[in-house]
């Protein structure tokens, strides 16, 4: 016969049988970095590596074979057969595949991108200009989806199949449904036409005014957090609601915890564990949106740049910015399983 223990670890209540031994809920907090740990995460950062190495030479290979000469969109129409003969021979493009994919890919780990064929620039600089607005923005939707959806999905945890847990619900339905470039449009017309809140279009840079500027990045950044918060807060109170009818609850609320004390200091921990696994995604994921939303809030980010030169056929750019979105999220994605695992150290290496 199975007697059932509450035993406290970090902060997480376990349950044990009359002989010790964890049957659900083992300890997620763990005893510090142990040897496995360092073993997942050397494992997780070499797979990340060759992870952005592929992508890096699928991207390269890709824009390699479609249609176009980049020789010829650098010379224009009018270039003669012995120029563009001569500018690929410059280039590299007569050599084979695999050698032009090796110097681009050792030339961008020492930082040089290359140099653009629209603006005759290094693509570095072009990028790093942008940089710092589009990751302003990814961090501004990202702080305000946690600050938002947490608080939320406690709350409607706590307040089950009333009548403020069915309009969020439904609320959350609803915004769920709009994709963050509509929503931009919504913002755009509501709080910049209706209410004058902000001028549309009139984007403040950060080095004029910092102040201007984040002020001018708090609508777009509304505009790609509230469908991800919706989602968190949906996931949140799913996940706590289950957590809520394990057998260590119960044994909580029978040694006289009250409520507050069981979902603070033990089930929201639990509980939170997928839901760090979904913001992590939903960060990658803002970076790629801010994309799409920078053009509604005419913001002159990674947005602007990368779809300018896919219209004028500047590779480098194109390539560049692909490929570091493409880390972005893949470094993201390692990061939350590496958090993962150290949060829940029960995951198989």
């Amino acid at each position: 016969m199975t007697e059932l223990c509450s035993v406290i670890r970090c902060g997480v209540i376990c349950e044990a049988d009359y002989t010790g031994s964890r049957i659900e809920h083992a300890d997620v907090c763990g005893t510090g970095m142990k040897g496995g740990d360092m073993k997942y995460i050397i494992k997780k950062l070499t797979t990340t590596a060759a992870t952005v190495l592929i992508v890096s030479f699928l991207v390269f290979l890709a824009f390699s074979v479609i249609p176009g000469d980049p020789a010829l969109s650098r010379l224009g129409t009018q270039a003669t057969p012995e120029a563009l003969s001569a500018l690929r021979e410059e280039m590299g493009l007569n050599r084979p595949l695999i050698v032009r994919y090796g110097d681009w890919l050792i030339s961008f780990v020492r930082g040089d991108m290359g140099e653009s064929y629209s603006y005759h620039m290094p693509v570095q600089s072009m990028i790093l200009e942008k940089i710092p607005i589009t990751l302003t923005l990814t961090v501004m939707s990202f702080l305000m989806m946690a600050l938002i959806s947490v608080p939320l999905g406690i709350y409607c945890a706590k307040h089950r199949d009333q009548f403020a847990d069915r309009f969020i619900y439904t609320l959350n339905q609803v915004i769920m449904a709009v994709p963050p470039f509509f929503m931009g449009l919504l913002i755009t017309w509501l709080f910049g036409l209706i209410f004058r809140l902000f001028t549309p279009g009139g984007y403040i840079s950060y080095t004029k005014s910092v102040s201007g500027f984040l002020y001018y990045l708090i609508f777009p950044a509304v505009a790609i957090a509230l469908p991800k918060c919706a989602m968190t807060a949906k996931l949140l109170r799913t996940s706590l609601l289950d957590e809520m009818k394990k057998d260590y609850v119960r044994t909580a609320y029978s040694r006289g915890n009250h409520t507050n004390g069981v979902l603070y200091r033990h089930v929201l921990k639990n509980a939170l564990i997928p839901v760090v696994t979904f913001m992590g995604m939903a960060l990658g994921d803002m970076l790629a949106g801010s994309i799409i939303v920078e053009q509604v809030f005419k913001i002159p980010g990674l947005g602007r740049i990368l779809l300018t030169s896919i219209s004028n056929r500047d590779y480098p750019v194109v390539q560049a910015v692909i490929v570091l979105i493409a880390a972005w999220v893949i470094a993201i994605n390692c990061l939350v399983d590496i958090i993962y695992k150290i949060v829940d150290p029960r995951i198989e290496e």
